[in-house]
């Protein structure tokens, strides 16, 4: 059941964003079927008689939650139905659907919890999902991703460009570190005035760092984050690792780190200087950049 919930957030998030990405990407991000996506939009489109009564139910628990201000619980919710609307429903399907709501009771704060630990800082989601910049260095997305060969791993961590496209900077490391995420940064700060970019990424311990966000305030850079577990929020990242991957790691038997940093380094030369992109006009990502100045 828990799958199932899982699953229908993410084809309603897939069928918001198919618009900008392709069906096949998003849902191999998400990690989900095609055929599982087209059957939920067919159900979406013709839903059945238990799914008009849980919408119903919903709406009735929404004006219950409003008037308590919050306060009941699913038990005193499915009490409440009863008394109210003479409806006679189990606990167990009240608890579903407001689970699917987001809905629960309002308790006591815990009490905080003093001991030693390290602080972490998490920023809204400044870019919610606005993949479109107006100019270079406005708005720029950030992740790491690993690369497996010859039965090892390295970890890249890359700083991208949403006005074209661009890869701005990129570190590779033996260690998925704090380490990794700052030496890309301080790269991409070298390329010139980064004052005002909105930089992009996930709540990862490397962006949650105190040390990360300290470095983006010393250069005027603003944080921005994805909410927690929800990868299609950095979809423009997942779709360049994609390309990366099957453009150039997927058609090498690497056996050293050496010819993978070789490699990596090639094709994002390639990528950035030479392969055209139909959103950019069938202009590579430094033609559109130069076009546009």
């Amino acid at each position: 059941m828990k799958k199932q919930k899982e699953q229908s957030k993410s084809y309603s998030i897939i069928h918001e964003m198919m618009g900008t990405y392709s069906v096949s990407l998003l849902c191999s991000v998400s990690g989900v079927s095609r055929s599982g996506f087209y059957k939920w939009v067919k159900q979406q489109q013709n839903p059945s008689r238990k799914m008009v009564e849980d919408e119903k139910l919903k709406e009735m628990i929404r004006e219950c939650h409003q008037e308590v201000n919050g306060i009941y619980g699913y038990p005193r919710v499915t009490v409440w139905l009863t008394q109210r609307y003479g409806i006679h429903v189990n606990r167990k399907r009240v608890y579903r659907l407001m689970k699917e709501m987001g809905i629960q009771a309002r308790i006591r704060r815990k009490r905080k919890f003093f001991g030693r630990k390290e602080q972490v800082v998490i920023s809204e989601n400044k870019l919610n999902r606005d993949f479109i910049a107006s100019r270079p260095n406005e708005k720029w997305v950030t992740d790491i991703t690993y690369l497996i060969f010859n039965g090892r791993r390295l970890y890249l961590s890359v700083i991208y460009d949403l006005f074209n496209n661009e890869v701005v900077a990129y570190r590779i490391s033996k260690r998925n570190d704090i380490r990794l995420v700052m030496d890309t940064v301080k790269a991409a700060i070298k390329k010139g005035d980064v004052s005002g970019v909105l930089l992009h990424s996930d709540q990862g311990f490397q962006y949650t760092s105190r040390q990360y966000h300290n470095l983006l305030k010393q250069y005027n850079i603003t944080a921005s984050m994805s909410r927690k577990g929800n990868c299609l929020d950095n979809a423009c990242m997942e779709s360049f690792f994609s390309h990366l991957k099957s453009e150039c790691m997927y058609l090498h038997n690497f056996k050293t780190d050496e010819e993978v940093h070789h490699a990596v380094d090639r094709y994002i030369r390639f990528y950035n200087h030479k392969r055209f992109q139909s959103r950019l006009h069938n202009l590579s990502p430094v033609q559109y950049r130069a076009q546009a100045s």
